[in-house]
């Protein structure tokens, strides 16, 4: 039983050692909500990479990070500050909203 011990303990280790590696290799993007708008509104981001999205909220009242392309959906209080990861993603482009301001809040996330 001993033999098999230590391999399995190498196995559970091994995934919490290589993720943090993989997010220090991410590369860090902000997007920063001012007047109920999305600033920059349209963002590029590099293809087949994980990306973290930092979303800065400067208005007073929340706003939520949605997108269907992204499978996305997270509020962001205000004067608050959010995490976001996505990918890696495919070349292409991948719109975004507030929905609680849909008519201004809005952006795209394009991957090249």
């Amino acid at each position: 039983m001993r033999r098999f011990l230590l391999p399995a303990l190498l196995a559970l280790a091994l995934p919490a050692i290589a993720v943090p590696a993989l997010a220090a290799d991410a590369k860090e993007y902000t997007l920063t909500l001012r007047k109920n708008r999305f600033v920059p509104a349209q963002l590029t981001v590099p293809a087949n990479t994980k990306v973290k999205l930092i979303i800065v909220n400067e208005d007073s009242t929340p706003e939520e990070f949605e997108s269907h392309e992204l499978n996305r959906e997270k509020i962001v209080m205000g004067k608050g500050k959010i995490t976001v990861w996505v990918g890696p993603l495919k070349p292409g482009r991948y719109p975004f909203f507030g929905e609680f301001h849909m008519d201004t809040a809005q952006g795209v996330l394009i991957a090249k």
